[in-house]
């Protein structure tokens, strides 16, 4: 018996992803966020109260100034210890990082992944048109990556 309708070769099926693969899906928005003229004591309990390492330094009108780490902490706790004082009330502007990396909220997750695996940060502050708008750490890149293990692209 013969055909009876025959509609031609089909078009390739184009799949399309709409996974969230942008910064802004995967960065934590709700920041603890340190002052220039915080003392480093305060900056250390509340790094220990909130369970981070970590935070940028934002300026009165909420600009981003600068991080400060554990490791700029450890700076302190160090230079108290050879100079044989106590941790004094010294302020965050003393010990931050102002050379901060910073990446914009609509990248998308690969390219900060590369972006982290090229430098020594653990986190990224996240712009959007200049502004502070969230924090990405590798912790989230991981996260996403598990997110996103089983799609190709």
């Amino acid at each position: 018996m013969g055909i009876k309708s025959f509609q031609g070769a089909r078009e390739d099926q184009k799949k399309e992803y709409h996974a969230p693969i942008l910064v802004s899906d995967y960065m934590t928005r709700n920041l603890v966020t340190f002052r220039p003229e915080q003392s480093i004591l305060e900056v250390m309990e509340l790094l220990v109260k909130h369970k981070i390492s970590g935070g940028p330094v934002c300026d009165q009108r909420g600009g981003l100034v600068g991080i400060i780490s554990e490791a700029d902490c450890m700076k302190q706790i160090s230079e108290s210890r050879y100079f044989n004082m106590p941790i004094l009330d010294k302020s965050v502007e003393k010990f931050m990082s102002t050379n901060v990396e910073t990446i914009p909220s609509d990248m998308n997750i690969f390219d900060a992944a590369s972006q982290f695996h090229n430098g020594h940060r653990r986190r990224l502050p996240v712009l959007d048109q200049g502004k502070l708008v969230g924090q990405l750490s590798r912790k989230d890149v991981v996260v996403a990556a598990l997110k996103l293990n089983s799609h190709n692209y």
